[in-house]
């Protein structure tokens, strides 16, 4: 006999694994926005993308911010989980870039760490929030199928651009410094 009401391991998993990641992003991201736990704000950000080659730094502090905090939150929460994935991936995919001149290891400065996290939340996005979530709470009215595809595709976008126009910045001023 089936209980149905019955806890199931996999939305537990899925529930930690949600709350977990989601409230690391969510910190990251509030550093950026806010200077919560010792983070330099949107000004202290701002700048810190300007000397990585974002530009404008501005919108790409305020749009890494929000794709931490914001999509972490609703990771955590598990609501818009497919939007909040794809937005926290695209987030760590640019700070994958800006780390892989270092390399994989974290210890070294490398990707590992915002890589890990961006899987991590792509994962969940692509998956689903699980039953114990505010998804599954509101009969997943902002978790269809056709969001996931969208989602992920605008974030593909979105990170591609950013990234690609960081990339072509970069080549810009070498040239500029080797002229």
């Amino acid at each position: 006999m089936v209980c149905v009401n019955r806890v199931d391991r996999r939305d537990l998993g899925l529930l930690a694994l949600r709350v977990g990641t989601g409230a690391v992003l969510a910190a990251h991201g509030s550093q950026k926005l806010a200077g919560w736990f010792g983070g330099g704000g949107l000004q202290g950000t701002t700048a810190a993308m300007e000397a990585m080659g974002f530009h404008p730094p501005k919108p790409s502090a305020v749009a890494a911010g929000l794709g931490e905090a914001g999509g972490g939150t609703l990771l955590a929460l598990g609501l818009a989980t497919p939007a909040a994935g794809a937005a926290a991936a695209a987030a760590m995919a640019g700070a994958v870039a800006v780390h892989v001149p270092a390399g994989f290891f974290a210890a070294g400065g490398g990707y590992e760490y915002p890589a890990l996290l961006g899987f991590t939340a792509a994962a969940i996005g692509l998956t689903g929030p699980g039953r114990y979530s505010l998804d599954h709470l509101t009969g997943h009215v902002l978790d269809r199928p056709w969001m996931v595809a969208l989602s992920f595709a605008g974030a593909a976008v979105a990170a591609a651009t950013v990234v690609g126009r960081r990339a072509k910045g970069q080549a810009g001023q070498a040239r500029e410094e080797s002229s």
